[in-house]
């Protein structure tokens, strides 16, 4: 069983733009899975630690859940916020591809 639900904002307004709503699809706790997980939280924390939340989907536990955000593979993480919505598949070890298709950047000062 895989649930999660992180929010890892600093609890202030941040600005549009400069907060990362991120979810991510799985399939039980495969090994594709946890690699997912464990290299997103990774990503985030060294790209926009304190600006993102990470909700983590179980589709064997709720399968009706693929439909809203059209999921064709898992794992699957879609960047709902900011706009557009962005998805890479896969279990997320090529770091590159993560940030570009995720447009994680730094805080702008």
């Amino acid at each position: 069983m895989m649930e999660v639900r992180e929010e890892m904002t600093n609890g202030t307004e941040l600005p549009a733009g400069e907060t990362w709503e991120l979810r991510l699809y799985v399939a039980g706790q495969t090994t594709k899975s946890i690699a997912a997980l464990a290299n997103l939280r990774r990503y985030c924390e060294q790209y926009v630690a304190g600006r993102y939340q990470l909700e983590v989907i179980d589709l064997m536990q709720h399968p009706q859940l693929a439909e809203g955000d059209q999921i064709l593979a898992i794992p699957t993480v879609v960047r709902k916020v900011p706009e557009p919505i962005r998805k890479v598949i896969g279990d997320l070890s090529n770091e590159e591809r993560v940030i570009v298709g995720l447009d994680l950047r730094p805080q702008h000062r």
